[in-house]
């Protein structure tokens, strides 16, 4: 009786502080709750997406056209035409959602997302050097913007190792010249990134200028960033690339939460405090060059994700997790707006938006707005 007692008492006790026992732990309730609900979202969101279309189909057709072996043509729709679409959403937006959870932790600025800081940028220049200089010119464009067509992944292997090394490349040189003047620091790392992000533009540009016509059409298109040309084989190598990744940036968690306080205080607890950190840039760039290996470079996701997650979960740091739910939820939500009102205008154009407005909602609810007087 007395232990029942005690049992009671504590899980009373655990709800009123807002926290739920669970078998020796403590989960806090709200980003327990909160996660489910996203969860729950990102599910709902999904059955919408595969059924809706040219051929339109309710979400009890979407469940037997996956689960059901004879259902025909509904199956070849959901599976084929409309799945890898979803998924790739889903899986791209949580990479992107995390990996901005890694810089903006690193860097302890809202700015300091891969996009913003040339990560990205650095990758689509790597693929496009790949793709106007060692694949061949109008063949590859011709694979690059019918990758999903054909079954092809992208631009081929190619220009997926372009992309991975020059996100890596760009992150080596904006990591060694914000430590010029000692240990890096996150205003210093994110103004760095900011004008490799506009020396890369240019690059870019010239590339593209300078090459066939239709390897510069393609590469355009390619590098609005869309979802279109993800298709199976796409999607195979990306799954498989971030199910590596992302268990090595769950083992490197701890270590990031540790660099949250500060290297003195992350030192002090005995966390190696430059390997964390570059083992930290290395796994994040690599989620990035991933996604822009698959899609072109999609902005502001990584940028907005880790804010908005910290912003409904109300947390002392910025969640991996919860960034990551947030990430698939945006870029889902932004690929159905571009699909269905829009249409068809690529992905990237529609979150290019988004973060605009969200920049200008940051930039107003800057603490300390309206304090001076005249």
């Amino acid at each position: 009786m007395s232990a029942t007692v005690r049992l009671r008492g504590g899980l009373r006790g655990g709800l009123r502080g807002g926290r739920l026992p669970v078998l020796g732990t403590r989960v806090h309730r709200r980003p327990l709750l909160v996660g489910l609900v996203v969860a729950a979202a990102l599910l709902a969101l999904a059955l919408v997406a595969l059924g809706t279309g040219d051929y339109p189909l309710s979400p009890s057709q979407v469940v037997a056209a996956v689960l059901d072996p004879g259902a025909g043509f509904e199956r070849t729709v959901v599976l084929e035409w409309r799945l890898p679409r979803v998924l790739a959403a889903l899986a791209f937006g949580a990479a992107l959602g995390a990996s901005g959870a890694v810089f903006q932790s690193l860097t302890r600025n809202p700015l300091g997302s891969p996009d913003v800081i040339g990560f990205s940028t650095g990758a689509y220049t790597g693929a496009l050097l790949s793709l106007t200089v060692l694949s061949g010119g109008a063949s590859a464009a011709f694979s690059a913007t019918t990758g999903s067509a054909t079954g092809s992944t992208g631009g081929g292997a190619s220009t997926t190792a372009g992309a991975l090394v020059g996100g890596m490349l760009t992150a080596a040189a904006v990591y060694a010249l914000a430590r010029v003047r000692g240990s890096v620091q996150g205003y210093r790392l994110v103004v760095v990134g900011i004008a490799a992000t506009a020396v890369l533009h240019a690059v870019n540009t010239y590339l593209l200028l300078r090459a066939q016509t239709e390897v510069a059409m393609a590469g355009a298109v390619w590098g609005a960033g869309s979802l279109s040309l993800v298709g199976w084989g796409d999607l195979r190598w990306a799954l498989a690339a971030l199910a590596a990744l992302l268990p090595l940036l769950a083992l490197l968690s701890a270590a990031l939460r540790q660099l949250e306080l500060g290297d003195d205080a992350a030192s002090a607890h005995g966390v190696p405090v430059e390997r964390a950190r570059l083992a930290l840039v290395v796994v994040g760039v690599a989620l990035v060059s991933v996604v822009t290996a698959s899609t072109g470079p999609i902005a502001f996701v990584a940028l907005a994700a880790p804010q908005v997650a910290r912003l409904v979960l109300r947390g002392a740091g910025l969640p991996l997790v919860g960034s990551a739910l947030v990430g698939a939820l945006l870029l889902l939500s932004a690929d159905q707006v571009a699909q269905r009102f829009l249409s068809g205008v690529p992905v990237g154009v529609v979150t290019v938006v988004g973060g605009g407005v969200y920049l200008l909602v940051l930039l107003l609810a800057r603490p300390g707005r309206g304090r001076r007087t005249a």
